[in-house]
């Protein structure tokens, strides 16, 4: 490639996208994003209409973390939007920053990924071939040669749907939430939502003001955490700090499950409100959501076990006898990893579970670094962050400014985080967690970002007091970093 420009395809014109156009630009590559819609954005620009494996959040959806915690590294979101931004504000913001290095630019719309695979030098140089079907041109198919290929499709795309006893039977409406928009197409239902992650509870909510009743279907239960923390500051401000990081880090964690337990508990008796699971509060992704216990404490919303079988107008739930009729079943059973442009024999899912080192780079490959998987992570957090760090580190390694660690050594750690998986409840959900702050230090002690706590101690003691005792915002990220020559 002498005197050649590095080329990179990236897959999916999300944030995820124009995350990765951006760091590639930053080391002078050449990207080239194929984005299947008409629109940037991906799954945070809202449309009405509910399309096969595109990715778009409700009317009403307003994202879970605050604004600073989930910010570009060198890009605050603007002084006067909200903590919790709505999914409009979340687009703005987006394109905001696509204008700062003018993202649209480096975008081929309409054109759907349909194939990728080991170019034929792929032995010797790594590069990888894309076919692309181009919307805009009579659905003309063009192939794609690139030294690195960069997937940010997310993980919010292919519907995981459950099936119970007797479902056949059932006249009603079933339908997955993924193709939930506004509550004003279930006005004066009964709809009954399964599933109480943040979209099944966010749904239950909003359904609560406008259907006829609402129930609320789990299996295990949940614990509830809200946007507001101690003294009005978002929760994720007031919890995710260094210090704090330390207590998780070295307190017995059945330690530290009972004193989150207790407060979690002073805000709503779990128990009480049907909603204490068996497991312990560590052990699932936190359900985020303000509302809900007003909503089942005024009677709205109804808490109800696992569905034990369908009827031809409703339902009948575990331990009960009576049939609970209902117009519509709204599943929210999460999503299916899938990326159906690539072969399973390259990269294997099973289970919603996929061995990619620091959930990025695929290791049994000859040349693991010129593939990526960006921001395919659940954290106890932002994930926005997290996929800006991958896009960073891809790039150093694209440039020859780092290098992976061994196959063996990757593996190694791939072990490590399946093993620490098994403090979560057994379930396809649980597959990709992370906890934040360690995870964010893990990545960037690869791409030598990693804040120097002691040199800062020592040179810049009011630096340190915010880096420590202060949130841990992605802005801290840029505080080091050594160009390799």
């Amino acid at each position: 490639m002498s005197g050649e420009k590095i080329r990179i395809g990236i897959i999916g014109g999300g944030a995820s996208g124009s995350m990765a156009c951006k760091a590639c630009l930053e080391e002078g590559f050449e990207p080239m994003v194929f984005e299947k819609n008409s629109y940037t954005g991906g799954l945070w620009r809202y449309h009405d209409e509910n399309i096969d494996g595109v990715a778009s959040v409700a009317k009403s959806t307003i994202i879970n973390s605050s604004k600073e915690m989930t910010a570009f590294s060198d890009f605050p979101p603007p002084k006067d939007f909200p903590n919790y931004m709505h999914n409009t504000k979340m687009v703005k913001y987006f394109d905001l920053y696509g204008e700062s290095f003018r993202y649209e630019k480096y975008v081929k719309l309409r054109h759907d990924v349909i194939g990728l695979e080991p170019n034929g030098d792929y032995d010797s140089t790594g590069r990888w071939k894309l076919t692309a079907r181009d919307h805009t041109n009579a659905d003309k198919i063009t192939e794609y040669v690139f030294d690195g290929v960069m997937i940010c499709t997310g993980h919010h795309v292919q519907p995981q749907v459950t099936t119970f006893k007797d479902q056949h039977l059932y006249t009603g409406q079933i339908a997955h939430t993924h193709s939930y928009k506004r509550p004003d197409q279930y006005t004066d239902k009964k709809v009954v939502v399964v599933g109480i992650g943040n979209s099944g509870g966010d749904v239950a909510v909003e359904l609560s003001s406008v259907s006829d009743k609402v129930y609320l279907s789990t299996r295990r239960g949940t614990w509830i955490s809200n946007r507001v923390g101690p003294y009005g500051l978002p929760s994720d401000i007031s919890f995710i700090r260094r210090h704090t990081n330390v207590l998780f880090k070295y307190l017995p964690y059945n330690i530290l499950c009972t004193i989150l337990e207790s407060v979690a508990n002073r805000r709503i008796d779990h128990e009480k409100y049907q909603l204490k699971p068996k497991h312990r509060i560590l052990s699932q992704n936190v359900f985020v959501n303000d509302a809900l216990p007003n909503c089942i404490l005024s009677g709205t919303v109804v808490v109800k076990g696992d569905i034990n079988r369908f009827t031809a107008h409703g339902v009948i739930f575990a331990g009960e006898s009576k049939e609970i009729p209902c117009d519509v079943v709204l599943m929210a059973t999460g999503y299916k990893l899938k990326f159906p442009f690539i072969s399973q024999d390259l990269i294997r899912t099973t289970n919603n579970k996929v061995e990619l080192f620091k959930y990025v780079f695929p290791p049994d490959l000859k040349h693991p670094k010129t593939l990526a998987f960006i921001s395919l992570v659940q954290p106890l957090g932002a994930t926005l962050p997290i996929g800006e760090m991958q896009c960073r580190w891809f790039a150093q390694l694209m440039a020859g400014k780092r290098s992976l660690p061994t196959r063996q050594n990757m593996l190694a750690d791939i072990a490590v985080k399946q093993h620490a998986m098994k403090r979560y409840y057994e379930s396809e959900r649980h597959t990709i967690q992370v906890d934040w702050l360690n995870f964010m230090d893990e990545l960037a002690q690869h791409v030598g970002v990693k804040p120097n706590l002691l040199k800062y101690f020592f040179q810049d003691r009011e630096l340190w007091r915010a880096l420590m005792f202060g949130p841990a915002l992605p802005y801290q990220y840029r505080l080091e970093g050594i160009i390799l020559d």
